[in-house]
């Protein structure tokens, strides 16, 4: 199939995606009406699924020359397992081994509902009631905490916050992470779990959550702090996905706030956005980027061979009137795809500082959603360079601070590690030092508990614009 005609069609796909979501980035598509096939195949049809799913492989995939001619797709049980074995054939020079981590697919429903902001489990194991909203870390073995809530959902409509730990699950306590299967089934994959919370003010609390869709809102926080006779902007952003009318919205609200109050140093929390479209990337970083870039290089998107063509440059278009001079960025491992993307953007033109408890996931190449039968499937198709050409950060972007994540402490808190350290450097122009506050490096049992916890997340840049400008 021609690219040309493939983007048609998933033109035509997104268009609905839009028209079902609230009209969502409807400025960015062509509806394109397709004549029905003569006998059509069903598209619920599993082998149409996973033939178009290996056949898109072949000729999007970034390294769709190193899938072996002898690849069967029927093999696999549906599209997602097929793209998860073609990520063993990434090979890139430098690298030890396939570094594919990210290509997947996914049900249609589920797709739609999860990139418009309605709420959606990216998981294999898709619970078609909804989530409770709620995301969990350890702080340590044994205590679980509340790492985010979104306002919307269950959790925040029952007032669960940030930084409050869970000591029962359904009447257990054994709440470690040598029972984290049992933690994951509970929290992300059951329609009715009973939780006991211990209260930052020592009370505990019993809460039954009951699945639920509702919308996401991506913004879970913003406040401007007068700290030593500094202004500093501090949002927490998590997602780069959902209803971009509404982020849009949001963007210009608070940064008509920033910019109102004088604020004149930034601290981005993005230490769980595992990113999403890069439309919205592109938004907030013309809010951020200094007013003297204003038409530079943001970024350059290149495809694969077959599809050159579609290399394409962007540059910054300023909004606001804010003019930083430099930004922090609060991130983690579960930082990815277009959050890293907005860093790398930014730091040809900018003083950029990250901190926090590790390098980021190390994302530089996104997909785009192409249609195979009812799934969708996202082959790696692309990857993203900055102004200077510096891309290929598959081992993450490091950090100039290495701090904890304050799981103990709600959004916006001082205290809070990472929010602490920012304000320590913008107030006397150093981080926090080893001396005063130590950096431990959570156990390796308590590393690899988060990292099953975190799995259920979204990683991706996301540009559903190819071929439809």
């Amino acid at each position: 199939m021609q690219l040309l005609s493939k983007r048609a069609l998933l033109a035509s796909f997104i268009s609905v995606i839009i028209c079902t979501s609230c009209n969502k980035n409807k400025d960015l598509v062509t509806p394109v009406t397709s004549k029905p096939a003569t006998n059509p195949v069903s598209v619920t049809d599993p082998n149409v699924a996973k033939d178009s799913a290996l056949l898109e492989a072949r000729d999007l995939y970034l390294w769709y020359n190193q899938i072996p001619s002898t690849f069967n797709a029927r093999s696999y049980d549906d599209p997602d397992k097929i793209m998860t074995a073609i990520r063993q054939y990434s090979i890139e020079p430098g690298f030890s081994g396939p570094i594919d981590r990210w290509s997947f697919g996914m049900k249609k429903v589920d797709w739609d509902n999860l990139s418009s902001g309605i709420s959606a489990s990216f998981s294999s194991t898709t619970n078609s009631a909804g989530n409770y909203g709620l995301g969990v870390f350890f702080l340590a073995q044994g205590d679980l905490r509340v790492k985010s809530v979104e306002r919307a959902s269950p959790a925040g409509v029952a007032g669960i916050h940030r930084g409050w730990r869970i000591t029962k699950i359904n009447g257990s306590t054994d709440i470690t992470t040598g029972n984290s299967t049992f933690i994951i089934d509970n929290v992300f994959n059951s329609t009715s779990t009973n939780f006991t919370f211990l209260k930052p003010d020592g009370t505990t609390v019993d809460i039954t959550l009951n699945a639920a869709h509702y919308a996401d809102h991506p913004v879970f926080f913003d406040n401007v702090y007068t700290i030593s006779s500094k202004k500093i902007g501090y949002m927490v952003f998590n997602s780069f996905l959902g209803d971009t009318t509404e982020i849009s919205n949001e963007f210009q609200r608070v940064f008509s706030n920033f910019a109102n109050q004088n604020v004149n140093d930034m601290v981005i929390d993005l230490r769980y956005n595992g990113g999403g479209y890069v439309s919205v990337q592109e938004k907030l970083a013309d809010y951020l980027v200094a007013a003297s870039a204003n038409g530079g290089l943001m970024m350059k998107e290149q495809y694969n061979d077959k599809h050159s063509a579609y290399n394409v440059s962007t540059n910054f278009r300023k909004l606001g009137s804010l003019n930083l001079s430099r930004v922090f960025f609060i991130v983690s491992s579960s930082t990815a795809s277009a959050s890293e993307l907005l860093i790398n953007n930014l730091k040809p033109y900018m003083d950029v500082k990250l901190l926090g408890p590790s390098s980021t996931h190390g994302k530089p190449v996104g997909f785009f959603p192409v249609p195979a039968g009812d799934w969708y499937v996202f082959p790696v198709s692309f990857k993203s360079t900055n102004k200077n050409g510096v891309g290929n950060y598959y081992n993450g972007l490091p950090v100039d601070a290495q701090v904890a994540d304050g799981l103990d402490k709600d959004w916006g808190d001082v205290t809070e590690t990472g929010f602490a350290s920012a304000i320590k450097y913008i107030t006397s122009g150093s981080f926090r030092t080893q001396a005063t506050v130590p950096f431990t490096p959570l156990p390796a049992e308590v590393i690899s508990g988060n990292d099953k916890l975190d799995q259920p997340s979204f990683k991706g840049s996301v540009d559903s614009r190819k071929g439809l400008k």
